[in-house]
């Protein structure tokens, strides 16, 4: 403690305030954006149908619930196509077995008829067999996929991932081939509709470049995939702009509001460091340090964020202009400033 006090005694006592860190505010090229407001649309919205009939025995999932691409959200019954497949099953067997005797039959002919043991009229007759025989196995097999194809119907499958909107059948009722089974929409690939005014139509459609702000953060995504209808409605005279979202879950649903950027041009900008900028009450500013080194606090109208934690100046600051990179500091000096010329 003694050894503090010698110290602070031997400070001189009209030492000199660290001078402090400054920066000065340039004109940087920004991207020149405008905002509207978007809605958020599923890409992929879907009515699935019955493909087969049958009574419905399984709904393992029910409205709004979230359903993984290829989860079984019907389960028809499939006795009747069961059977069919199991007839089809022996018809292709047995076809195939008559297959094999009648090349056989043929292989064994063709050897006599060679040894000029059997005449030509019977080695034809056994080349018709054969022929017949692939013929009737080519036929077993594709009846054997249509009634795989049946049977596979009976169990309806999601498409895709995302959540079932509607359910329009319950277990116990009759399905017939075309009755509606449910509704489901995907959460993985998202579009923003948004209505442009006419006037920013051109500069979207030469620039295609958008960013959708995440609701409810200030996090943006970027987008490229833009697609600007080539026509206007006549009564509100805008186009329609759909922004494609990139695949995967944002937090973001169908029917909500978000802000979509569209850039439209480049425009010069006045930038400053973020943290430069000091809020008093109602009242926005930044610590300006003159040629002399007095400090000054400035009012200034303070426009949006820039990349690399910058802030757009619209009014009160003139380019090449010195602020306090540390606020707090420049505010500490500031109140020494002023006693000092107040004792003067």
């Amino acid at each position: 403690l003694s050894g503090l006090v010698l110290l602070l005694v031997a400070l001189p006592s009209g030492a000199a305030p660290p001078a402090l860190e400054t920066t000065q505010a340039n004109y940087q090229l920004l991207p020149d954006e405008q905002r509207f407001d978007g809605l958020v649309e599923a890409v992929h919205r879907s009515a699935i149908s019955a493909q087969t009939s049958g009574e419905v025995v399984e709904l393992p999932f029910d409205v709004n619930d979230y359903v993984p691409k290829g989860a079984l959200i019907v389960r028809l019954d499939d006795k009747l196509q069961k059977a069919r497949l199991d007839q089809a099953v022996a018809r292709e067997a047995r076809a195939r077995a008559r297959l094999v005797e009648a090349e056989s039959d043929y292989r064994r002919k063709q050897q006599l008829y060679k040894k000029k043991v059997l005449g030509k009229a019977a080695l034809e007759n056994a080349e018709t067999t054969l022929k017949s025989a692939r013929a009737t196995l080519e036929l077993s097999q594709a009846q054997l996929a249509q009634a795989r194809e049946q049977w596979d119907f009976t169990r309806v499958r999601a498409p895709f991932a995302g959540v079932m909107v509607e359910r329009l059948v319950e277990i116990g009722e009759r399905a017939r081939v075309g009755t509606p089974l449910a509704t489901g929409l995907s959460l993985e690939k998202l579009r923003i509709q948004v209505a442009v005014p006419a006037y920013y139509a051109s500069h979207i459609r030469e620039n295609l470049q958008a960013r959708v702000q995440i609701p409810g953060s200030t996090d943006w995504l970027e987008s490229t995939d833009i697609t600007l209808f080539p026509f206007a409605d006549p009564l509100s005279h805008t186009f329609t702009a759909r922004v494609r979202l990139p695949d995967g879950q944002h937090g973001m649903y169908p029917g909500m509001l978000t802000k979509v950027a569209f850039l439209v041009g480049r425009q010069q900008a006045l930038l400053i460091p973020d943290t430069t900028v000091i809020h008093r009450s109602e009242v926005t500013g930044v610590y300006i340090v003159d040629n002399t080194g007095r400090i000054h606090f400035r009012q200034l109208r303070i426009g949006h964020s820039a990349p690399g934690n910058m802030r757009v100046v619209l009014a009160g600051l003139e380019e090449g202009e010195s602020i306090a990179l540390n606020p707090v500091a420049a505010g500490i000096a500031l109140k020494k400033q002023v006693k000092t010329a107040s004792h003067e």
